[in-house]
């Protein structure tokens, strides 16, 4: 079995961080013999700190092995497509613009976590809490400030900007057919123009020079003049607390998100129905849901924890505040119209 070295673990629990197996430590407690495996289906974008999953291990005796599906909608639908013969024992990633879709097609059993009240309560997907709200965060336009300044150019402040002129062939977007994001953003230009609306907004984008890729890697990675890879466009759709992992040298972020077309996504957890460990995949949701895993998620999925009482890292409050009113549509109405929506889009876009 792999431990957390003693004195990494004990430095853990001083800061806070591993406080359900805190009282293994001194050799105490009820830590189960042996390890059994737990394999969680999750997002590409899981990143966890291999010393708080070796502690909650030591502590619990259950391993979680990790299986990474793609973006949250690709591993929606392998969920979907496998949910007679499940691919893992619970899964983690599937946001709030698929939520509708999996509970609809029962690939969830219901499970309250003794760690719901403590705050991931307040963004339940559904009175059976078939998924746990894991984290949240707001899909937004994110530019590249410095871009702007050297052209002499004013930077867009809101979705009307994107379809100015002054604009073409600045933004890159993500597809709402195969991206969990670029779900998320064209449900937001559905929020502020409406049913009626939407469709004439993403025309004028595609008359702007819009690029649609296929995910988020892709757009914020290569296309973006404000990432690592030093693209040609200086707009991306990305995520509200993207600025806090684009810092410069004087530690101010180098990027920014217009909090004023964001869209809200929450990510959520739960036991897949028929899974091979349903009692310990829902250890795994209380621990996804516990303090010791909460603290690590800003820092390394750079997403909010839904946990009360969660402090942020140093600056976040500057680089990555979060949106106060984003916009959201209920689920019903996303489930109703999503596929309808999709296929509009690629009729618009991709003609």
């Amino acid at each position: 079995m792999r431990t957390t070295p003693p004195r990494v673990a004990a430095a853990l629990c001083l800061a806070g961080a591993l406080t359900a197996s805190c009282s293994t430590l001194g050799g105490s407690g009820d830590q189960q013999q042996g390890t059994a495996t737990v394999t969680l289906a999750t997002h590409d974008s899981w990143a966890a700190p291999q010393e708080v999953l070796d502690a909650f291990e030591q502590q619990s005796g259950i391993k979680i092995v990790v299986r990474k599906e793609g973006d949250a909608g690709a591993l929606t639908n392998k969920l979907v497509l496998t949910k007679a013969n499940p691919i893992a024992d619970v899964a983690y990633g599937i946001d709030s613009t698929f939520a509708s879709r999996a509970l609809a097609e029962g690939i969830f059993e219901p499970y309250t976590s003794p760690e719901a009240d403590r705050g991931p309560q307040r963004y339940a997907a559904d009175s059976e809490h078939r998924m746990s709200a894991v984290d949240l965060g707001d899909v937004c336009v994110n530019i590249d400030p410095a871009w702007f300044a050297a052209k002499g150019l004013p930077e867009p402040a809101s979705f009307d900007d994107l379809a100015d002129p002054q604009y073409k062939d600045l933004t890159v977007v993500e597809n709402p057919a195969t991206s969990s994001p670029g779900l998320a953003f064209l449900l937001g230009t559905i929020a502020k123009f409406g049913e009626q609306g939407w469709p004439g907004y993403w025309s004028k984008l595609k008359a702007n020079g819009v690029k649609a890729v296929s995910g988020w890697e892709e757009a914020y990675t290569q296309d973006f003049s404000g990432s690592s890879g030093k693209g040609p466009r200086p707009i991306v759709v990305s995520y509200a607390s993207s600025p806090a992992n684009e810092l410069g040298p004087d530690g101010k972020p180098r990027t920014k998100a217009l909090l004023d077309t964001c869209y809200r996504q929450v990510e959520y957890a739960g036991v897949l129905a028929g899974g091979k460990q349903p009692k310990k995949a829902r250890k795994v949701v209380d621990f996804l849901l516990s303090q010791q895993f909460q603290v690590t998620v800003p820092a390394n999925m750079y997403v909010y924890p839904t946990r009360q009482g969660v402090n942020l890292p140093a600056g976040w409050a500057e680089a990555a505040p979060l949106p106060q009113n984003p916009a959201t549509l209920p689920g019903d109405q996303v489930q109703a119209g999503r596929e309808r929506w999709i296929a509009q889009w690629r009729s618009l876009i991709e003609s």
